[in-house]
């Protein structure tokens, strides 16, 4: 019904005038105190300008085109009396192309193209001011470090194979690439968010934005960044959250794939996110009263992290590898220690499996084998506190995240 009314013409011709006429109000709106030198025409004139390209477009491409050389030659015209007053900017020459385009696009593409557009043209036209306000804090070596980001997951990962590296290492180049882009990519986001967004939260949110993905990858991330740091307690909450939200996404994961599993492990995990979540928000309010003292003491030197994405993506090999060991050898092992050792690198695999019934074992089997898995993963997360910070912070972290590893082993073999 909605599309049939957009594809009528005078439904096209209405949007086309009114797109045309908010954006010539936009202008207006923003150039009000300005002296009229500087505008092209009034409100109604965008509108025209709008309306001529549909008519223009609609009967011939050619006659289309002459309209824009005519308006173009106008635009000079305005332009060379604008450097006359010592004035340079080409926004309005951009904005008018921009409107005389509206025509053609509602003709050869459809209203819902157009009305983004538009909705583009008013949202740039509007960044001015807090344009100016991000000046004043940008640092120009923001847009090195934007297109290290950009090589590595936009240039180099997607050329990357995805086939195993050999035999005894059962993970892809891609994947292993994957790691150094994951941890790069937490430090990168942290950094923003402390030093543009939240400066008082932003590791804080960069440990439950990463939680979601990877609590190890973050912790190791904060870890880093906290090796020169004063803030204890904001780092220590930070790490902790992370964890706290891996418990839920876990659980929400066991809900997706096994109700019957997710049924046994919902108390566990909804005790131990909320103990967790309690510790961090503990150790945050600390930092909050020393907020002057310590959140801005030191500026991120380092935000890509780059060095220890490197040595994740090694660890991550040589865990990687040792898991495949133990699962070779699985039928002599046993499921427990098999979690136990799978703990220590990326547990999403093993959990997966589990829930998909890959593994022959009953319900309660199972559950404990989760809750181990995910118990070795904290003590090893643990360790990477410690030895990526070696300070008081990785010692906080570490003593709170092996007590948290050693509650949830204790849960999976009290369940």
């Amino acid at each position: 019904m909605l599309e049939t009314l957009l594809d009528q013409e005078w439904v096209k011709i209405i949007i086309v005038i009114l797109a045309g006429f908010l954006v010539g109000l936009d202008i207006k709106t923003h150039r009000i105190k300005k002296d009229s030198a500087s505008e092209i025409g009034s409100v109604r004139t965008y509108a025209f300008i709008a309306l001529v390209s549909y008519v223009f477009a609609k009967i011939n491409i050619y006659l289309y085109l002459i309209g824009y050389i005519a308006i173009v030659a106008h635009l000079l015209l305005f332009y060379s009396k604008k450097l006359q007053n010592k004035k340079s900017g080409i926004l309005l020459f951009l904005l008018t192309s921009l409107v005389y385009t509206f025509g053609i696009i509602i003709i050869r593409y459809d209203a819902w193209f157009l009305i983004v557009v538009f909705i583009a043209i008013v949202f740039i036209s509007n960044l001015n001011q807090r344009l100016k306000k991000f000046y004043k804090v940008f640092d120009e070596r923001e847009v090195e470090t934007l297109a290290k980001v950009v090589l590595l997951s936009g240039v180099i990962l997607p050329l990357l194979p995805r086939t195993n590296i050999h035999e005894y290492i059962p993970v892809s180049f891609f994947k292993v690439w994957l790691a150094v882009v994951v941890v790069s990519m937490f430090s990168y986001v942290g950094y923003i968010l402390k030093r543009y967004i939240f400066k008082e939260k932003g590791y804080w949110l960069t440990g439950i934005l990463g939680g979601m993905y990877s609590s190890t990858a973050t912790t190791i991330v904060l870890a880093k960044k906290a090796m020169n740091s004063k803030s204890v307690d904001l780092f220590v909450s930070s790490i902790v959250i992370a964890t706290a939200v891996m418990y839920l996404r876990l659980l929400g994961i066991a809900f997706a794939f096994n109700i019957g599993i997710a049924d046994r492990l919902a108390i566990p995990f909804i005790v131990l996110a909320l103990l967790t979540t309690l510790i961090s928000i503990y150790f945050y309010h600390r930092a909050r009263r020393d907020l002057n003292s310590n959140l801005n003491e030191e500026e991120d030197q380092n935000p890509l992290e780059l060095g220890t994405a490197f040595l994740f993506a090694f660890m991550f090999i040589f865990l990687a590898s040792l898991t495949h060991i133990v699962l070779s050898r699985y039928g002599d092992m046993g499921l427990n220690i098999l979690s136990l050792v799978v703990g220590m690198t990326d547990i999403d695999p093993l959990v997966l499996s589990i829930l998909s019934s890959k593994f022959n074992v009953t319900a309660d089997a199972a559950t404990t084998a989760i809750l181990i898995a995910t118990g070795s993963n904290n003590i090893l997360k643990a360790l990477y506190s410690y030895f990526f910070s070696k300070n008081k912070i990785g010692v906080i972290s570490a003593i709170c995240l092996i007590v948290l590893g050693l509650l949830t082993i204790g849960a999976g073999f009290i369940i």
